[in-house]
């Protein structure tokens, strides 16, 4: 996989915005974590972060959105290949999927 989103344009030419504040290397450690989720479902992602065989020179912030949004993907084709009825998939891609999305919302705004 060798799109890196890319096509949004270049990379950094925001500023932060809604991003979570986090440093270059605790970007690198959730990067290669959601590679490996991903890997694990298949296709191989490339090994491309910095110090890696095809170093591409991109963020690792950047390789997590890409590789999330991969993974997304991955995850909801998944969905599909698993579901015995449209209605089980379409329940699972959307009001389920919204549930857990909303848990994950709540329980990282919430005062530690």
């Amino acid at each position: 996989m060798d799109d890196h989103g890319d096509d949004f344009g270049p990379w950094g030419r925001e500023d932060e915005g809604n991003a979570v504040r986090r440093t270059e290397d605790e970007w690198l450690t959730i990067a290669r974590y959601v590679r490996h989720a991903a890997n694990k479902l298949g296709p191989e992602l490339p090994l491309c972060l910095p110090g890696e065989p095809r170093e591409c020179g991109r963020p690792a912030q950047q390789h997590v959105l890409a590789w999330a949004a991969h993974l997304k993907a991955v995850s909801h084709h998944l969905i599909e290949q698993a579901t015995p009825s449209e209605a089980r998939g379409a329940h699972a891609a959307g009001p389920m999927y919204q549930r857990r999305l909303a848990d994950l919302r709540a329980s990282t705004s919430a005062p530690h």
